[in-house]
């Protein structure tokens, strides 16, 4: 099977390298071409823009950074848009607000294309092992061809009905992330500044009902001010803002999604931006040095 990917960031990169370690040949492009190198060297090929890359291949993924990627590449000069027809699939695994998903599917239909959105839950580790969570939603032809990719880049694929209902459970599941970071966060600095070892404390959560997969890989990390960006922390802030927004439409209080994102955007503001989204940690100790 031959597919195009189209994005290669710390997610694009891990999930393409799984479908070519797994007998798939892919083409790929990125904005910065050299970033497909390591790929080509694994057997990938090169499309030169993405409209190259759907006219070689009849399913195309895409992984991008956020709303206005996900509309460039599909709409702008030498994309998406100038190629689709009739017989070809495109599937965004982008995190965007449903808005943005919407207006995809439309440009995609109106050529004769069929559309998938496919965020995904995870981030790089998941990635790279292919066991990320698929949260589909769209064409159901196409997700049912695309299962043999799906079954190898993640451990679990859900087909959640009309597109926008795949990019509202990724802001819903990312949302919840976020606010439990925060929560994480606080507890780690309360147990230190009030004379506990934080240490004790990761093990105490792993013990109990609320032991969970991030703080058991997190806290140590965090605890040696390693933030390494599996999942960068701008992206989380993004998430976090689109999530609030989809609050907005829905009427639904968020008080502590909002609060959550504040502190998100004041780790922005200190350059946290690059870093995991765990650098939000840094945020406490800011207000130690003030106290």
């Amino acid at each position: 099977m031959e597919v195009g990917f189209l994005g290669l960031g710390i997610m694009g990169k891990a999930m393409s390298m799984n479908l070519l370690k797994n007998g798939f040949k892919v083409t790929v492009w990125n904005r910065t071409l050299s970033k497909c190198n390591e790929l080509v060297a694994h057997g990938a090929s090169i499309g030169k823009t993405p409209a190259e890359v759907i006219n070689k291949c009849t399913i195309t993924i895409a992984m991008l950074s956020d709303p206005a990627a996900a509309l460039s590449v599909v709409l702008d000069k030498d994309g998406v848009l100038e190629q689709i027809c009739g017989g070809k699939g495109y599937i965004d695994m982008s995190t965007v607000d449903p808005e943005t998903s919407c207006k995809i599917n439309e440009a995609i239909t109106s050529k004769g294309g069929r559309f998938l959105e496919a965020p995904v839950s995870g981030s790089k580790q998941p990635a790279e092992t292919g066991q990320l969570v698929i949260l589909a939603a769209g064409d159901k032809a196409l997700y049912e061809a695309a299962i043999p990719a799906f079954d190898i880049l993640g451990k679990k694929s859900f087909f959640l009905g009309q597109v926008g209902n795949g990019a509202k459970m990724k802001l819903v599941v990312n949302m919840i992330m976020g606010s439990m970071m925060n929560a994480f966060s606080e507890g780690l600095t309360l147990a230190d500044r009030s004379g506990l070892n934080p240490h004790d404390l990761l093990d105490v959560l792993d013990l109990g009902a609320i032991a969970n997969p991030m703080f058991k890989g997190k806290g140590p990390a965090m605890l040696q001010n390693n933030y390494s960006p599996a999942f960068p922390l701008k992206h989380q802030q993004k998430d976090m803002r689109l999530a609030l927004a989809l609050g907005d439409e829905n009427s639904v209080p968020m008080p502590v999604a909002a609060a959550s994102n504040e502190a998100f955007k004041k780790a922005r503001s200190m350059g946290l931006g690059d870093m995991d989204f765990s650098a939000v940690f840094e945020t406490l100790k800011v207000l130690k040095h003030s106290s």
